[in-house]
């Protein structure tokens, strides 16, 4: 069953999560089955995250299960699968947003990370590495002694890397890979396309294709949309620009009025549209928190004099 249109809601697509999540933890579960589960994860993004969510908490469920008092455990033994079962059906009640197909199937030593809409997180790994992740962002972590992988699935991080030769820090990208030379850099992964950009030091970057790696350098900006790859160079401020999001704000440098709009949408649940070309072209220099969508229709109306029309869920501007 494919996601279709909007009308397809979330509660759908998480009890269908949370029906697989119980087949494969309480059910025989066999070949044919995992073959049913990887071809229903492979038709959105959405099915693969909330099956990912789902297993996640199913699998914090059962370590709070292990570390039951051993006192009650005799007791709590009889219901431990009623309970469990119930667990994992509740869970179908939680927001989820998408993750992966076979491959991404959860590994027991991975550890997913998510933020909603407006979220901002940091991780700080035993290694020394630091991932802040920006708004509406899902990736999943494989850090152990031996491996360091990370799976970007939607949205947008910035990675300061400990650097070690011995051991590689790898970022996934759909089938294109991101690997640490000793560097901080950021990723964005879109519906349609990926940006990575390097703020410090040497990143490897490979589409897994007949297609050289290339090697970036502090500067480098590569854009890479199905199989077209491009590169730029952008200075140090406009990276430092760009990544405003980790101070809580948006900065725009002589930015069109229809980019910064869609920034501000990436943010918060009320959504900016602009109705008139001529207005969405209009360029616009300031810096406004991530949050302040007021701030921002403000000067499209004092600045540029343009009308503004709140409708609740939108912000309607036009000549």
């Amino acid at each position: 069953m494919s996601e279709g249109s909007p009308a397809r809601a979330l509660s759908e697509i998480e009890a269908e999560a949370a029906a697989w999540v119980r087949r494969r933890n309480f059910w025989d579960f066999s070949a044919e089955d995992q073959a049913a589960l990887d071809a229903w994860l492979a038709e959105s993004i959405s099915h693969r995250v909330a099956y990912w969510r789902m297993e996640s908490g199913f699998a914090r469920t059962e370590k709070l299960v292990a570390l039951r008092d051993p006192k009650s455990e005799a007791a709590f033994a009889g219901r431990r699968f009623p309970v469990l079962m119930g667990i994992a059906a509740a869970l179908a009640l939680f927001a989820v947003i998408g993750l992966g197909a076979r491959q991404f199937v959860m590994h027991p030593q991975d550890r997913v990370y998510s933020t909603p809409v407006g979220g901002h997180e940091r991780i700080a790994f035993a290694d020394g590495t630091k991932i802040e992740l920006n708004t509406d962002t899902v990736l999943r972590a494989r850090m152990t002694t031996d491996r360091r992988m990370i799976w970007l699935e939607k949205g947008e991080a910035y990675f300061q890397v400990k650097h070690d030769p011995a051991h590689p820090f790898t970022v996934m990208v759909g089938d294109r890979r991101v690997t640490d030379l000793g560097t901080a850099f950021l990723v964005r992964r879109d519906e349609s396309r990926m940006e990575l950009a390097v703020v410090q030091g040497r990143v490897r970057f490979d589409t897994g294709t007949a297609r050289r790696p290339d090697t970036l350098t502090s500067g480098d900006v590569l854009t890479a949309s199905g199989s077209t790859v491009s590169e730029a160079k952008r200075s140090k401020s406009a990276l430092e620009n760009e990544l405003g999001w980790r101070r809580g704000v948006l900065v725009f440098d002589n930015t069109t009025l229809a980019i910064a709009a869609e920034e501000f949408n990436r943010y918060n649940r009320q959504k900016i549209i602009i109705t008139d070309p001529a207005a969405a072209r209009l360029a616009m220099v300031g810096t406004f928190p991530i949050h302040d969508v007021a701030a921002f229709t403000d000067a499209a109306q004092d600045v540029f004099k343009l009308r503004v029309e709140n409708r609740g869920s939108e912000i309607v501007i036009s000549r």
